[in-house]
């Protein structure tokens, strides 16, 4: 397409706001979603870390009671 100024290539034939609205939210979809997956990583770590402090834990305290497995059927 062909734009004779500036601001009819804003404009996009009288679809710019459609246009540039698609364009905005798709552009902060991009920036937010890496975000969020690291920060949802951070924490899934975190809790697996935390996870297995406590199964650590538990273990040694089971060794300790003389149980051979960590379930008491």
């Amino acid at each position: 397409m062909y734009w004779s100024s500036f601001s009819e290539f804003l404009a996009m034939g009288n679809h710019g706001v459609y246009v540039w609205g698609s364009v905005i939210v798709m552009a902060i979809a991009m920036v937010v979603e890496p975000l969020l997956l690291i920060r949802g990583q951070k924490s899934l770590v975190a809790r697996l870390k935390r996870q297995l402090r406590a199964e650590s834990r538990e273990k040694i305290v089971d060794q300790g009671a003389g149980r051979s497995t960590p379930f008491q059927g």
